[in-house]
């Protein structure tokens, strides 16, 4: 009994719990002082030569990610293995790695104003969770956008901390949370960042690969499942993210709408293929896609507690 009291399974339970009671931190959060820290190791590593060859801006590149979160996970390692205070800290360190309550509210400050009419509203709130320009979103593209941000981000937020955790502990969850976060920062594929970021994004898709495929397994087998792995199967490939287009065509071919179409990111007027099947999806789809995450997320949980059973 004592052995799995003090499993991974009830520490997962505890993690996701605090998450659901709580929610994010809006103050001190631990991501938001890493993110400053990364940014003084790019300002020192990144050359503005206009001249320099960018290729040879991914050994920088490489350096400054191994910099930046190689330390955080030797911290984590150590002080995991602080005796009585230990399994405590790796709760702690689980909790701030995840954020499915955060995702929900999210998702619900854009379908409550969408609820009522209020497109300036909803447009404003979506442009807090992606990176294209929502100024003159219709509302069917805001809908897409955020239904789109929900199912990835639900691996990034919740599934893919969760992996980690149950694979390598503390060491493990931060690690992924981090890469996923320079990722966020220097993943791009503009000028600036296509050869100095690819380390991170390389790093970040590597890490993804099992907990996206396993996130959208979650996903397919909440709804239509055939329909759901029909569309994971097939479409997952056409998209420019292959662990996101996995995760965003099983949510949406299982719940029987489609996502994708002509989206403005940096400026540029993008067509992202039709990810998912059926009819287009609506502001009831937004809450629709949070509960696939939500129940997803207690499956994982559920899963986690019956292995520490049998182990």
């Amino acid at each position: 009994m004592t052995e799995f009291l003090t499993s991974f399974g009830i520490q997962i339970l505890l993690a996701v719990l605090l998450d659901l009671l709580i929610g994010e931190m809006t103050r001190w959060h631990p991501l938001i002082g890493f993110g400053n820290v990364a940014r003084r190791i790019e300002a020192f590593f990144y050359s503005t030569e206009t001249d320099i060859n960018p290729e040879n801006r991914f050994p920088f590149g490489a350096l400054a990610l191994l910099i930046a979160v190689m330390p955080c996970v030797f911290i984590a390692w150590l002080a995991s293995g602080i005796p009585y205070t230990g399994w405590w800290v790796e709760v702690l360190l689980l909790y701030l790695a995840i954020g499915g309550r955060s995702l929900g509210e999210h998702g619900r400050y854009i379908s409550q104003p969408l609820s009522r009419g209020d497109l300036k509203e909803a447009r404003e709130k979506t442009g807090w969770i992606v990176s294209r320009k929502t100024d003159d979103l219709s509302k069917d593209q805001i809908i897409r956008a955020t239904i789109e941000s929900v199912l990835e981000n639900g691996n990034d937020a919740v599934f893919g901390a969760l992996f980690w955790f149950a694979v390598a502990g503390a060491p493990g969850v931060v690690l992924f949370r981090l890469a996923n976060t320079l990722d966020a920062m220097w993943g791009y594929k503009n000028d600036k960042y296509l050869y100095f970021g690819r380390a991170a994004a390389y790093l970040d898709d590597i890490l993804n690969w099992i907990p996206a495929r396993l996130a959208a397994l979650t996903y397919a087998l909440q709804g239509n499942w055939l329909d759901g792995l029909h569309c994971w199967q097939t479409q997952a490939r056409n998209y420019k993210s292959k662990n996101g287009g996995a995760v965003m065509a099983a949510g949406a071919g299982c719940l029987g709408f489609t996502l994708g179409g002509k989206a403005v990111y940096h400026g540029e007027e993008v067509e992202s293929p039709v990810l998912g099947c059926g009819r287009l999806p609506t502001t009831y789809d937004i809450e629709r896609s949070i509960s696939l995450v939500f129940c997803g997320t207690c499956y994982w949980v559920a899963i986690s507690l019956a292995l520490s059973i049998v182990s």
